[in-house]
């Protein structure tokens, strides 16, 4: 019975030694950015234990401590020892043992956006890899074009800030699978998938809109037409596309429609933004304001709405 009553006591003194439970993941060891959140543990006292957030001016201040401890770009086995140091110089401590956790992320942030079903902002906890990034953004929409841009800020000479962007096909990526173009993330990186070039398709067609082209030199009146289901009963022989040119003019191409689709005239290419119309047999042409509103609007909605806006 006294045996019993000794080894509870022996339990208890050495319960009450350990160091208190903060209840906060120990996340894997990366240099503490501003914002980050710290579980930093005082071994034999509470008052010293906390979870602390680091400043945006890169420093942690503890109670009882006159000076702030800078934390930015430290490992948290650095900062154990930078605590410890700042406890024994100001005379609080003999010899403290300290412990720093990370708690959570937000200076390693990687965001996600543009032609992707979810575009999403997460923080970096271990290691990340580009298809990773863009399996949490829940994969690349149909209309997203076939290269990825990757941008990150670094210091440069002078302590200048630059941008440096990379540009990933999605072809070599996705589809050949080249380990070498799926990119470790560390955080900060800004991952844009930009949207496809479009083609609109309006007028006596079955099914105006705005159809993605991924490769310009590809899509041909005869394909843009095969996507808008084929041309209604009274079209125009004559067709026209209407186009942005560089220097922000607008041009007016007409074609051959008819000799187009009996296979007696070469079909013609069409590029990103280009507008074809299909007239009905009343003969009525676009105007350019009626052209600024189909690319200012986009999409199949507004094809649709302004197939009947032509005038004469």
């Amino acid at each position: 019975m006294r045996f019993l009553i000794l080894t509870a006591i022996v339990i208890c003194r050495v319960s009450a030694q350990e160091p208190p439970n903060l209840n906060q993941a120990n996340l894997p060891s990366h240099p503490v950015g501003a914002n980050d959140l710290l579980g930093v543990a005082v071994y034999g006292s509470p008052e010293l234990t906390r979870t602390v957030r680091v400043g945006p001016d890169g420093f942690i201040r503890l109670p009882m401590l006159k000076t702030k401890i800078k934390a930015e770009g430290m490992l948290p086995v650095d900062l154990e020892s930078a605590i410890s140091d700042a406890l024994k110089s100001e005379q609080i401590l003999v010899d403290p043992f300290v412990t720093v956790t990370m708690a959570e992320y937000h200076s390693r942030p990687i965001s996600v956006a543009g032609a992707v079903k979810k575009p999403i902002t997460f923080q970096a906890i271990g290691p990340v890899t580009l298809l990773e990034a863009l399996a949490r953004a829940e994969g690349l929409r149909d209309d997203a074009a076939r290269e990825i841009l990757v941008s990150k800020s670094q210091t440069g000479p002078n302590a200048k800030t630059m941008t440096l962007t990379q540009r990933i096909l999605v072809k070599g990526l996705i589809d050949a699978a080249d380990p070498s173009l799926n990119l470790s993330l560390t955080g900060g990186e800004e991952i844009r998938v930009p949207e496809a070039g479009k083609i609109y398709v309006v007028g006596n067609v079955k099914k105006p809109g705005a159809f993605p082209v991924q490769d310009s030199a590809e899509t041909t009146v005869y394909q843009a037409l095969a996507l808008a289901e084929g041309v209604l009963p009274y079209a125009m022989k004559q067709a026209y596309i209407y186009r942005r040119e560089g220097n922000g003019s607008k041009n007016e191409i007409p074609i051959q429609l008819e000799l187009i689709m009996k296979r007696k005239a070469p079909d013609v290419p069409l590029i990103a933004n280009d507008i074809l119309y299909i007239p009905d047999n009343k003969g009525r042409r676009l105007t350019m304001s009626t052209l600024d509103k189909i690319l200012m609007i986009g999409g199949g909605a507004a094809a649709s709405a302004l197939v009947y806006t032509s005038i004469r």
